[in-house]
């Protein structure tokens, strides 16, 4: 990623790199050790991505767009909200309602109640009571091109979510859509968040 936005220039064509990880926690440019609460056999591996910790592995659909944000006349901001909104519709084709938390970039849903776009009912002190994690953001910008990206819980091995705080909030639920009762293979999620991101950042059509 890091040579392929280093070597393009103002024509290259945007990429988007669909990946599967081995076993692995990275840490964000900013991570603290302290996030990592118990890595075990899992290696961890620092990367130069934002955010904190997380945890990549099999069952889970990895996308890295590299995208020239020049040519789509968009900034961070409006990239992430993108990005997220390529991963709410993703999901609601698979009929889970995914949202988004302020201050916390990733998309979440109601584990009560994962088609109920709402929050859980009662008192909020706890902004991630009764909610359950279901996709992360990581993402950089170099020279206004972007790599890193956003990875989608689909079927995988939730225990070593544990051994961590999840983007560096203690305690947050991390869930996939196995859990949530939606039985589907990686790659038919992969086609559809791929989908969905090219709807979202590709480059507007010239006359």
């Amino acid at each position: 990623m890091q040579a392929f936005t280093a070597a393009r220039g103002p024509d290259t064509p945007d990429e988007f790199w669909w990946v599967a990880h081995p076993p692995v926690f990275t840490q964000g440019v900013a991570g603290k050790a302290e996030h990592v609460l118990g890595a075990g056999d899992i290696p961890v591996v620092q990367s130069n991505r934002g955010g904190q910790v997380t945890y990549h592995g099999p069952g889970q659909v990895v996308v890295y767009p590299l995208v020239d944000l020049r040519r789509l006349g968009i900034y961070v901001k409006e990239y992430v909200f993108r990005l997220e909104a390529a991963v709410i519709q993703t999901l609601e084709r698979f009929g889970v309602i995914g949202f988004r938390v302020e201050s916390a970039p990733g998309i979440y849903v109601n584990l009560a109640d994962p088609l109920n776009a709402g929050l859980p009912a009662g008192p909020r002190q706890d902004p991630f009571a009764g909610l359950g994690k279901i996709s992360a953001l990581g993402i950089k910008v170099s020279n206004h091109c972007t790599y890193h990206g956003v990875s989608l819980n689909v079927a995988m091995d939730l225990e070593p979510f544990h051994r961590i705080n999840p983007c560096g909030y203690a305690g947050l639920a991390t869930v996939d859509l196995a859990t949530l009762g939606v039985h589907v293979t990686p790659e038919a999620v992969a086609a559809v968040l791929i989908e969905r991101l090219a709807a979202h950042l590709s480059p507007p059509a010239t006359a």
